[in-house]
């Protein structure tokens, strides 16, 4: 059983998805493992730290995939990886498949059983496997400590012989698990902290760690909350109320940080640019939704634009690799959890259990075709052929 990864694109992607201490447990698993030279080293492991784990350096991406049996990446591999794996190889990665039907053609076309990773049902076994929670975890982390770098001055009240500085004022937007760190990050450098979010349940855990709820709460607020624990698109009538609240809490703010994602959707957008407009000069705005077009008006991926007025609009392209080797580590340990349990540990070979929950709910192509029922052409999913 051959197990292999390879250096991800050097301008988009500094994770890798095997560490030295997944490579070890691989290992224990039966595995040969086998990373590309410098796979590990933007995040901060070197090729002899794999060594040292009972690892195989590749000299080149075309011999670490060749022969592999299962291929671990962060993003999904492109035409020329592909190219260069066999038939059958397993293929685990973050898949981003929504609107991207010819990169998933192109998998089945290579003839891979590729598995989404982002697409784990949010079910107790598979809490462990889940990359949306481990790397948006670090987002919300990030979001802060950017915007503090971002902001002109101090996070916390402090009274000085000189006079007090009044704590900073920051506003989270979707307190979802990046939300969530990004208010108990930012309670934890010291400001005041407010959060909204449309899931009823938020309410609660906003409060739990010391900030203030802001929301609409009328009975379409009660029911904002799909049975896989994500949020629901809502009316307009509600966007229409709730935008007037928030927009007069926007003014008042001096940081707001918006992670609002919909799965397979455009981001919602939050903030509009006259909201922009009413935050005084020297605010920041961290949107961790710019991959997705973004919360926020005017927010430019990759970019930090300055308006007119002096508002800093933050759009950080992959917010989880500003964190790579923190962000490594716990993605790695979500795709070894995940190669577990296709591992027969017996005859330490790859056993696929094709009828698992979590195998069913991930797989996006097997024996040359479009699987996953999502993502089938339409032709197909509506006769339930492959």
């Amino acid at each position: 059983m051959i197990v292999g990864t390879t250096r991800e694109d050097p301008s988009a992607e500094p994770r890798v998805a095997i560490t030295p201490e997944t490579a070890k447990k691989l290992a224990g698993l039966g595995a040969t493992v086998r990373i590309e030279t410098g796979a590990g080293s933007a995040s901060g492991f070197l090729d002899k730290d794999y060594e040292a784990a009972g690892a195989t350096i590749a000299r080149s991406a075309s011999e670490a995939l060749s022969d592999a049996d299962a291929v671990l990446k962060v993003r999904r591999p492109s035409g020329e990886e592909l190219a260069q794996m066999k038939k059958g190889a397993l293929v685990i990665a973050i898949m981003d498949p929504y609107g991207q039907e010819e990169a998933v053609r192109q998998m089945a076309q290579a003839g891979v059983d590729a598995f989404a990773m982002e697409l784990m049902p949010r079910i107790t076994r598979a809490q462990v496997m889940d990359v949306l929670s481990s790397q948006a975890n670090l987002a919300g982390y990030r979001a802060v400590v950017d915007a503090a770098a971002e902001y002109g001055r101090a996070f916390p009240m402090m009274m000085t012989a000189a006079g007090t500085v009044p704590a900073a004022r920051i506003f989270i937007m979707g307190a979802g698990v990046a939300g969530l760190q990004a208010v108990a990050t930012a309670r934890r450098l010291g400001a005041v902290v407010t959060a909204t979010d449309v899931r009823p349940a938020a309410k609660e855990q906003v409060e739990s760690l010391g900030a203030k709820f802001i929301a609409v709460e009328d009975e379409e607020f009660k029911h904002a909350e799909t049975a896989g624990g994500y949020a629901k698109e809502m009316s307009d009538a509600y966007k229409a109320k709730q935008a007037e609240l928030v927009a007069s809490h926007i003014a008042k703010q001096d940081i707001v940080v918006t992670t609002a994602l919909i799965p397979g959707r455009p981001a919602p957008r939050l903030v509009s640019s006259a909201m922009v407009a009413s935050m005084r000069p020297g605010s920041v705005i961290i949107d961790l939704a710019v991959e997705r077009g973004g919360n926020v008006e005017g927010a430019k991926f990759d970019e930090t634009v300055v308006t007119e007025n002096g508002v800093k609009i933050v759009g950080h392209a992959n917010m989880p690799g500003r964190l790579a080797a923190s962000s490594s580590a716990l993605y790695a340990r979500n795709l070894f959890a995940f190669v577990e349990t296709l591992v027969d540990k017996a005859a330490k070979s790859l056993a696929v259990k094709w009828d698992d929950e979590l195998v069913k709910a991930t797989l996006l192509t097997r024996d040359g075709a479009i699987v996953h029922p999502h993502f089938k052409p339409k032709a197909a999913a509506t006769t339930g052929e492959a």
